[in-house]
């Protein structure tokens, strides 16, 4: 009950349930795959039954993960070597989509916005991003570098879009903006 989080007997009987018949070969129990898809849904340590069923998705996955890895290695033609790629292939996917719900589960999908004005006068220019300055250097090696830091030639055939200034109040339709031709 503590490794599904849950002290409900139904949720818990249910589970085990499920795990089995994802383990079982036939009407056999796979024992010893109950116990090792039991002991990932323990090592992820859920909080709750939703994180317990995420749990036991993730451990059937990778289980079958590791079936379809076997298959892979043992293949005998080119048809079964690409069935089997592609579903080993959607079942890694699979697992690493179940971690990062998880994590976003865990964490509470908190999202981190920062929001920064910004000013650039008429006929100046703006970096968007994070932005270092590296150290300054001695006279000769800022000259050097200076030099050899020549922009790329501009190419004729660039379309430029003018950048709206700050301060001018024009009502403007977006549709509107033409990129200027150089036909």
């Amino acid at each position: 009950m503590n490794a599904l989080a849950s002290a409900d007997g139904h949720f818990l009987n249910g589970m085990v349930s499920q795990l089995a018949n994802a383990n079982s070969h036939g009407q056999d129990i796979d024992e010893r795959g109950l116990n090792f898809m039991l002991s990932v849904i323990k090592g992820i340590e859920p909080r709750d039954q939703l994180e317990a069923m995420l749990a036991a998705q993730m451990a059937a996955v990778h289980v079958a993960s590791m079936t379809l890895a076997r298959r892979l290695a043992n293949v005998e033609d080119i048809p079964q070597q690409d069935s089997a790629e592609r579903a080993f292939n959607k079942l890694t996917r699979t697992f690493a989509m179940q971690m990062e719900a998880l994590k976003r589960y865990r964490t509470g999908a908190e999202q981190k916005v920062t929001l920064q004005h910004v000013s650039v006068a008429e006929g100046g220019q703006a970096i968007v991003g994070n932005v270092t300055q590296a150290p300054r250097k001695n006279g000769q090696e800022q000259a050097a570098q200076e030099k050899a830091a020549t922009p790329p030639p501009a190419r004729p055939d660039t379309n430029v879009v003018p950048m709206p200034t700050m301060g001018k109040r024009k009502e403007h339709d977006p549709l509107s903006v033409r990129r200027k031709s150089t036909k």
